[in-house]
């Protein structure tokens, strides 16, 4: 039995939580928050046996076998540093930390010490979006040449949501564009060349952002994302000989159309069952049985090197936190 803890209390963790009851194995033994009263409230709906009013006592229980950080952007550095602190191995809702040094400080936290770490990159962990690596390997639609890919919301989000504010890590980017980016870096590796655009708003972060990315293999990956319309969410992966179209949401589709040159379109279905958390915990689970520090779906070199490059889009983009 893995005994899972969460670190915060909000919508993501919720879902993560509900996700954790389809996992072989799992059990979720505890959860942590800023007050007694929001963690007691979610261990009583979620079935956790205990609730702790800070994240240092969640990190203090040594029979926790990993924790789950699912706190707003601004925070992940310091939940993870203080779970990585008392030694517990860690999943980190994406985007990992703000920026780069401090990702790469975690990381290198996690290795001194050999403790696992794991960005919740879960779109990395879908068997689906792993099936189309796959067919992509074994040259159904030759060499990859273009990555399209875009998440939108409509909004409107008030200034003071995390989806805006600047103190929050806000903006499109680190929480949206994530996606794209990860697609193209999943599928292409890290670009050789980067081009952005955007359009802020009054605080500062990212409300419209387009990205190209540039490869020496001659590819390119055409990425967007925005907190100003609902985009259709997709992306569309071709090369020499085909194309595989992945609809809305793309980093868990319910489907995928391969288009081979010559042949009609093959349609492969995905077996959807809740949110699609539960793919990113059975990595965790599979590595810690593994006596694994770092997964090979989601690797550090990976987030980090994602990080990177969130770092120089928003270079280019004029968006600081600080």
């Amino acid at each position: 039995m893995t005994r899972w803890g969460i670190l915060a209390t909000g919508h993501i963790a919720a879902r993560f939580a509900e996700d954790l009851r389809l996992v072989p194995g799992a059990e979720l033994a505890a959860v942590g928050s800023r007050t007694a009263e929001s963690a007691q409230r979610f261990a009583d709906r979620h079935g956790a046996a205990r609730a702790y009013a800070s994240w240092e006592e969640l990190a203090a229980d040594t029979d926790l076998d990993v924790i789950y950080v699912a706190t707003p952007h601004v925070a992940h550095y310091d939940a993870a540093r203080t779970c990585l602190a008392a030694g517990r191995a860690v999943l980190l809702e994406k985007p990992f930390t703000l920026d780069l040094p401090t990702s790469t400080e975690l990381v290198e936290t996690a290795r001194a010490a050999g403790v696992f770490l794991m960005e919740a990159m879960w779109m990395r962990c879908n068997p689906l979006i792993l099936r189309v690596c796959e067919l992509i390997a074994e040259g159904a639609i030759g060499r990859v040449t273009s990555v399209r890919a875009d998440f939108g919301l409509a909004g409107p989000f008030p200034p003071e949501h995390r989806m805006r504010a600047r103190a929050l890590g806000g903006g499109a980017l680190l929480d949206l564009g994530i996606y794209p980016v990860s697609l193209a870096h999943l599928l292409l590796g890290a670009p050789q060349q980067v081009r952005s655009w955007a359009k802020l708003g009054p605080e500062g972060t990212d409300e419209n952002t387009a990205m190209i990315l540039g490869y020496d293999s001659g590819a390119v990956a055409t990425l967007s994302c925005g907190i100003v319309g609902p985009t259709g969410a997709a992306a569309s992966i071709t090369g020499t000989a085909g194309r595989i179209d992945l609809p809305d949401p793309f980093f868990r589709p319910a489907a995928v159309q391969l288009h081979r040159e010559g042949a009609e379109p093959e349609t492969l279905a995905a077996d959807l069952v809740g949110s699609g958390y539960q793919y990113e915990a059975i990595e965790v689970q599979r590595c810690l049985a593994e006596g694994l520090t770092e997964s090979p779906l989601v690797p550090h070199s990976a987030t980090l090197e994602i990080m990177g490059l969130l770092d120089e889009v928003r270079a280019q983009i004029g968006v600081s936190y600080l």
